[in-house]
This record gives C-alpha cells, sequence and structure tokens, in this order.
C-alpha cells in the first residue's frame, strides 16, 4: 500500500510504481483524486452462462446461442465491477461456448475480464449435474458431460481440451443434506480416479478444480492433488492438513450460499439453506485456524453479475481480516489461475489491470462492491 500512489504504465504493462513516479514527455495523466488504487480484482468461480432464476430450466428454454450472448453481457457487467480476471467453472450445458467468449475477449472483440475457462464440467451419470426430476424418458442433457470412471474421465477431458479449456472442473459431490444438524454428501470419484484425472492434467501442464462440499470426497480430492476445492463446506483434519502442505486452494463461495438462503421458494427450503449457511460458517472458521489457503470465488451467475464483491464482505465477517481476504484474493487467486507474477499485485513488469476505490479497503473490505475506476491491460474501461 502506497499513499499517495502513482502508476507509470507503458503500453498494457506496469513500469514504475510508487509515491511519485516519472512522467515521460506527452504522457496522459489520469488524477483519480484520492482514491485508493489496487490490483484488478480477481474471481475465482463465476458462471458466465448463468442468470437469476431455475438454473435448470436456463438449460432446458434457452439455446445456446442465446446462452453465449448473455455471457457476453455478464463479462461486461464484471469487468466493470473491477474483476479483471475470473475463472468461469463451467458453461452448464454450454459446452465450448465459453472458448468464443475467453478468445473474443483477448481478440479486444468484447469488453470483459481475463478468463481462465472449462467448458461444460464433468459429472457420473445420476450425479450432482444430472438432469435430476424430469421425466427420464424425455432424454434431457444434462449440465455437464459424463464419466463414470477413469478411462471416462481422460476421454472426456481431452475432448474438453481440445475444445479450447485451460483447467478441467469435477463435480466430486451431491447431493447435500444436513439430517439432525449433520452435513453429508456422497463422493462421486474415487481418489485413483481423480488421481488418474489430475495426471492427465498435468500431462499438459493444466489443473483440475472440484466441487467438493463434503467428506470423504474433499478427502479424495485433496489426496488427488486437485488445484482447488470449491465450496468446502466440510473439511476434515487430514483434509485441511493435506491442503495446507500441498496448497490446495480452499474457495468457500458464501455469496452463492447467502443468495439461495435469501431467495429460496419456500420458508422450509429457507430454513435448509440457513441451516447449510451456519454450519459452513463454523467449519469456515475452523479451516482459518488449520491455515487453510483460501481464493475468493462467488459463485456468481445464479445471482446478478456485478454484484459478486459481496464475497469479500462475507469472508471478513465470518473471521478473515480484510488484508487476508485482499491477500486471498489478489495474491492467491492469481496463482490459482495461472497468472503469477502477471496479475494480483502492482509491480512493475506486471499486467496494467488497475482499479480504484473510495475509502480504504484494509478498513473496510465493503468499498470493493463500488469501483470506479476500471483498467484492464492498460486500456480504460471504467472512469
Amino acid at each position: 500500500m502506497v499513499k499517495p500512489g502513482e502508476v507509470l504504465i507503458e503500453g498494457e504493462r506496469i513500469v514504475e510504481v510508487g509515491s511519485s513516479v516519472k512522467r515521460p514527455a506527452g504522457a496522459e495523466v489520469i488524477d483519480l483524486g484520492d482514491r485508493t488504487l489496487l490490483p484488478g480484482l480477481i474471481d475465482a468461480h463465476i458462471h458466465l452462462f448463468l442468470h437469476p432464476g431455475a438454473e435448470d430450466l436456463q438449460t432446458v428454454e434457452e439455446s445456446v446461442p442465446q446462452r453465449t450472448i448473455m455471457a457476453t453481457l455478464a463479462a461486461r457487467d464484471d469487468l466493470m465491477a473491477g474483476f479483471t480476471a475470473e475463472r468461469d467453472m463451467g458453461t452448464e450445458g454450454a459446452g465450448s461456448a465459453d472458448t468464443a467468449v475467453r478468445n473474443a475477449i483477448d481478440e479486444g472483440k468484447i469488453p470483459g475480464p481475463r478468463l481462465r475457462v472449462s467448458g461444460n464440467a464433468i459429472n457420473i451419470l445420476g450425479g450432482h449435474e444430472d438432469a435430476i426430476g424430469y421425466n427420464p424418458a424425455q432424454h434431457v442433457l444434462a449440465n455437464a458431460d459424463y464419466a463414470n470412471n477413469a478411462d471416462e474421465l481422460v476421454a472426456v477431458m481431452r475432448e474438453q481440451f481440445k475444445e479450447g479449456a485451460d483447467f478441467i472442473k469435477i463435480y466430486e459431490t451431491g447431493a447435500d443434506s444436513v439430517h439432525d444438524g449433520k452435513f453429508s454428501t456422497p463422493y462421486q470419484y474415487t481418489e485413483a480416479q481423480l488421481e488418474a484425472a489430475v495426471k492427465e492434467a498435468g500431462r499438459l501442464g493444466r489443473r483440475v478444480a472440484v466441487h467438493a462440499t463434503g467428506e470423504p470426497g474433499t478427502l479424495f480430492a485433496a489426496q488427488a492433488g486437485v488445484a482447488s476445492v470449491d465450496h468446502a463446506d466440510q473439511l476434515s483434519d487430514e483434509t485441511m492438513r493435506l491442503m495446507k502442505e500441498k496448497q490446495i486452494f480452499a474457495v468457500p463461495t458464501f455469496t452463492i450460499f447467502e443468495y439461495f438462503a435469501e431467495h429460496a421458494a419456500t420458508p422450509a427450503q429457507s430454513a435448509r439453506e440457513h441451516q447449510t449457511l451456519d454450519l459452513k460458517i463454523q467449519e469456515f472458521r475452523k479451516q482459518i485456524a488449520a491455515g487453510v489457503p483460501m481464493a475468493v470465488g462467488s459463485d456468481v451467475g445464479p445471482f446478478p453479475h456485478g454484484t459478486q464483491a459481496r464475497e469479500f464482505v462475507l469472508m471478513a465477517k465470518y473471521g478473515m481480516s480484510p488484508l487476508a481476504v485482499l491477500q486471498a484474493d489478489l495474491l492467491n487467486g492469481a496463482k490459482l489461475l495461472g497468472w503469477e507474477g502477471q496479475i494480483g499485485s502492482l509491480e512493475p513488469g506486471y499486467l496494467a489491470d488497475v482499479v480504484a476505490v473510495a475509502g480504504d479497503p484494509l478498513q473496510d473490505v465493503g468499498v470493493l462492491s463500488n469501483v470506479s475506476f476500471v483498467m484492464k491491460g492498460g486500456l480504460v474501461y471504467k472512469k
């Protein structure tokens, strides 16, 4: 943190940072007054191809072209909220359409964050993201690609990498339930099956992220060496130890849990969602105490894009200091997305992803909900 701070940018890179920097002849000066400069924010768990409403019906009633158009608007909204880098954790049935959105952003055709994309997530038959609840005779497509063993996992992964995926997203647990105050969730893949997926991704220098909410699936994921355990509602002592040892990130995604609890269809469903959230908060505090590395991801999509800075507030509310939340977002987020040394800090040689807010996020991380200036790669998108 430098106050006052100046940043010198040439092209898409930062050249100099300090209380004052040299001002070459002809340089454009952008004076943001007493606002705080930060690296562009990072959301490590998003869904560009989802919007508020019934998730399952979106994939049935909306065509992939329609959903792709919506995804471009979502990408713009996230960028304008200050999120200059994101990890899209599955298109929910739109296949590799996220590759087209990522490439269009990279080519400067549409505004949006830097993206790491996964295409469809991978799921077992009858698993968490199967088309549960519909008449089976209708053969409604699942929101994920099926793989029921290690060989099928590898085959699906190779197809996804061929279609442009940067990483692989696997559903490891679900559906979740709470009985007598105890959380439970079935696992979908064994440790050996996940290890086969991690090895196949590693062959190409890629990584695997898992949707994993509880034991023993979370332990299998940690043993296999995944890059992140997303949601991480319940982690055993051994799982937490392994995640700390291997530097596997937990991505809590509190915002989606809060949103579902507050927008439930019935009072009974709301009570269940709140009970799950309460258990999650207790577990989160244990994870912090155990030194589990954290990254920030909101699961935005089922709630409105551009509003996911709520995740910073909730992580601070439930046990982390504002500084620790910022470090989890910017430093750990850069590592998780594979852009360490490129984004997440205002340093010479880094990409010029810069945002500004009124106030001091180290005192009130909620100020990140109102980003007033956005630059990505040296281009100003909001001023």
